[in-house]
């Protein structure tokens, strides 16, 4: 076989340059100067919008709804066995017919009892399992750190169901744990018992502690709430952090409308409407009045407000809320509940961050929880982004991650 001559060799480079040069422009993203490890935020970035285009594609061709392709994809590269390690043991169960993963910590004192943690991970109530290597990650170094059982629930997900069924398994696991017999086997202390969440597993917790705050039996059975970047509305897609952040990685604006729309089985023709408040326009009495709720000129810092303008058009599309009134519904929107109902929650703690459109609903809960007496710790991370707190492990390993994860950790350390 002879030489390459120098033509061949100049295509070779030309063509090589091309290819390398479109792998760049594709996974080039703007990014702020302080978010964390911005190179390989946008290799992560890129590669799950890959994923996504790829379960259109799936979808396109007839072969699946892209969101049950693209949470295989997910699952087929992230899934973890129940693998028990020297320090914490790790079981696949069921809580009243709701599939869930339990971490125990082995004792590293005296004490006989253990605190229990409910843990709901996130996914746009779509993607993502209790059984991948992030969740698993992160729930065994809860158990271990902590002295605790942790709880990982496997709630049925969209397309499968929608709201409120997300909450309903919810509901059923977090009830079958409480139980006194339950709680005994496990060596669970039913003072010491939280329930936490991340984006749309954070907005179940949010949801599931407003309903057992109504419930006079489970009223005092719930010690904290801890929620990470939870997902809390769907009134306003134009608060600052979402203006300010429409396009950031992982999770852009208008991707977090169309799981919106997916949860709450609508349809995706309402997502340029929705992107401006068509849904919520001061014609429509209901929402109009649960958007002052949520009134961030008065509820956000004006540094977090800066220059930014809320987006109230006077007329709007009334047939999305005709459609979807479960958007008006506190189970699914828990930033919108009644005072009465915020008053009775527990000890809160809620983690933000600054390059994510849901910062917002987080700041704006920690000021309603407030204002109704609850204690609140709240935690936030100027160089963070939407989802970091489960990436803390190579290839996807960011400082911000495990600065975040180990913050939760130490505050429910400390008051659990």
């Amino acid at each position: 076989m002879g030489q390459p001559t120098p033509s061949r060799l100049r295509r070779f480079w030309v063509v090589s340059t091309i290819l390398v040069s479109l792998l760049a422009y594709y996974m080039y993203i703007p990014l702020p100067a302080d978010i964390s490890d911005p190179w390989k935020l946008m290799l992560l970035d890129a590669t799950f919008r890959s994923a996504q285009q790829l379960s259109h594609l799936i979808q396109y061709v007839g072969l699946s709804h892209h969101l049950l392709a693209l949470n295989f994809i997910i699952v087929s590269f992230g899934r973890k066995s129940a693998w028990s390690s020297t320090n914490v043991q790790i079981t696949d169960t069921n809580f009243d017919g709701v599939e869930v993963r339990v971490f125990e910590g082995f004792p590293k004192t005296k004490d006989p009892l253990k605190s229990g943690v409910l843990y709901i991970h996130g996914g746009g109530w779509a993607l993502a399992s209790a059984r991948i290597s992030y969740y698993d990650e992160l729930c065994s170094a809860m158990a271990e750190e902590l002295n605790a059982v942790i709880v990982s629930v496997e709630y049925r997900l969209v397309p499968k169901v929608h709201f409120p069924e997300q909450l309903y398994d919810i509901d059923r696991a977090a009830r079958y744990f409480l139980q006194p017999e339950v709680l005994e086997k496990y060596s669970v202390d039913p003072a010491r018992i939280a329930i936490s969440g991340d984006s749309a597993g954070g907005n179940l917790a949010a949801a599931l502690g407003q309903e057992f705050s109504k419930d006079a039996t489970l009223r005092n059975k719930i010690k904290l709430q801890a929620l990470i970047y939870p997902v809390l509305q769907a009134l306003d897609f134009n608060t600052p952090s979402y203006q300010q952040n429409a396009n950031s990685p992982i999770l852009p604006r208008h991707v977090m409308v169309r799981y919106w729309i997916d949860y709450l089985k609508g349809n995706q023709d309402f997502v340029q409407a929705m992107l401006v408040n068509n849904h919520t326009s001061s014609d429509m009495e209901m929402a109009a009045t649960l958007r002052a709720r949520l009134n961030w000129l008065s509820l956000l810092p004006k540094s977090i407000t800066k220059n930014y303008r809320p987006v109230m058009k006077k007329v709007g599309n009334s047939q999305i809320v005709q459609e979807l009134p479960q958007l008006l519904d506190a189970r699914s929107a828990p930033l919108i509940a009644d005072q009465e109902i915020l008053q009775n929650l527990p000890k809160t703690y809620i983690l933000t961050c600054e390059h994510d459109v849901l910062r917002d609903d987080g700041i704006m809960y920690v000021k309603r929880l407030e204002s109704a007496g609850v204690e609140v710790t709240h935690d936030h991370f100027k160089d963070a982004f939407h989802g970091c707190m489960i990436f803390t492990s190579w290839p996807t390993n960011f400082s911000v991650g495990v600065r975040t994860r180990d913050s939760y950790i130490k505050w429910l350390k400390q008051n659990l």
